[in-house]
């Protein structure tokens, strides 16, 4: 089957304001890691003794570490379900079709590591991706269980362990040769070759995070988008927003005080040294954090429709309608400020200056995509994922849609 792009309808406005806030959360937790990898983050945050620094470290703990990636994950799945739907009603979706976007996305992420930054979840999400689209024609009721049982799942660490041991696949090894002085050393004098070696290594060592922890929650909340897409609560969000809005509050009020006590209480107790109890905690913590996660989004939601904040919120739009390329910017820019192709700074902003570089990093994004829509219909790295998944070169500047 030949597909044809399907016409879209009008765009949310709503729905690219929760991308835009997305990219912008997920920047902040990921400037930490850029500025600092795995291998010495701990040694290296121990420096940073000021209360601007303290404030910011709590500021990452309470409202973003663990609450981006499974709000663009549930972005992502409600994405796929609306193109499906779309096609479906125009009696044009293939699975052909979908397993050529996702293949394409996943071709992305394999750039993405080796040009630029190891911590890539774009592979992640393309083979996902192609499971969720499986699951498009199933129940409601089965994708709304399995979107559960995922999340909540308590075995990953122990599958992933028998599955590394029958593959003889040991990641632990592959950074085994390297100290947090050395990775300073490649990435601030080392050559762009050897930035590309340690950032292989960096992701193979990271897989037990990526597909332990990581791919669990990416997947429940591409399976909880697809459900609420399948729904169309993106017809009338408004209205499912109001009518959300006492369980949403509850989860919110409930969530937070899970997280305060977490973080400023239960590490002082007795019972929180103890092996078994404190994995409990930390599930729990991961789950509150996720619940915040979509709270944020509920809460943004009611203030669009509610209030007078809506001017304020539409700028993160521009962000949200080119979330690939702004993904992908991200890392590109922190590859300059950090490493020897740049300015050298690994290693060198505390907690307060790399969440303020963040920010303005964003607002930088948000006006660079704001110029860049004026004249185009989609972002540059959209239009060649769109171009690459029909086979044809589509239309991106306006006048050329107006022309045709």
């Amino acid at each position: 089957m030949n597909e044809q792009p399907v016409k879209a309808k009008k765009r949310i406005d709503l729905l690219d304001v929760f991308r835009g806030f997305a990219i912008l959360g997920i920047f902040v937790v990921n400037i930490t890691i850029m500025n600092s990898t795995f291998l010495n983050q701990d040694e290296f945050a121990k420096q940073w003794t000021s209360n601007i620094d303290q404030i910011s470290q709590k500021i990452l703990q309470l409202f973003f570490y663990t609450k981006f990636f499974p709000i663009f994950s549930l972005l992502f799945g409600l994405g796929i379900s609306m193109q499906a739907l779309k096609m479906l009603e125009k009696n044009k979706r293939s699975f052909s079709f979908f397993a050529r976007r996702m293949f394409i996305l996943f071709l992305f992420g394999i750039f993405h590591i080796v040009f630029l930054w190891s911590g890539d979840v774009l592979n992640l999400y393309a083979l996902l991706g192609l499971f969720t689209t499986l699951m498009i024609k199933k129940s409601n009721k089965l994708i709304l269980w399995l979107s559960v049982i995922f999340l909540i799942f308590p075995f990953y660490d122990q599958l992933l362990e028998y599955i590394f041991n029958v593959l003889n696949f040991r990641p632990d090894t592959f950074l085994s040769d390297y100290t947090g002085e050395t990775v300073n050393q490649i990435i601030k004098d080392g050559t762009y070759v050897a930035g590309i070696e340690l950032r292989l290594l960096e992701y193979l060592s990271n897989i037990p995070m990526l597909f332990g922890f990581l791919a669990p929650v990416a997947i429940s909340m591409f399976l909880l988008g697809l459900y609420l897409g399948k729904n169309k609560i993106y017809a009338s969000l408004d209205l499912f927003i109001e009518k959300i809005k006492k369980p949403a509050l509850i989860v919110g009020v409930i969530t937070n005080i899970y997280r305060i006590i977490f973080l400023f209480v239960l590490p002082n107790l007795e019972i929180y040294s103890n092996n078994s109890f404190r994995s409990v905690f930390i599930k729990l913590m991961v789950l509150s954090d996720i619940a915040m996660g979509l709270f944020y989004l509920w809460v943004i939601g009611w203030f669009w429709y509610n209030t007078k904040l809506k001017s304020i919120l539409s700028p993160l739009k521009y962000a949200g309608r080119m979330a690939l390329t702004n993904y992908i910017m991200q890392s590109l820019i922190a590859l300059i400020l950090f490493s020897s192709i740049g300015f050298r700074l690994y290693e060198t902003l505390s907690p307060s200056r790399a969440l303020l570089t963040a920010i303005l990093v964003f607002i930088f994004q948000v006006i660079v995509s704001k110029i860049w829509l004026s004249y185009f219909l989609y972002g540059p790295l959209e239009w060649i994922w769109r171009c690459l998944t029909y086979k044809e070169l589509l239309p991106i500047k306006k006048t050329m849609l107006a022309n045709n």
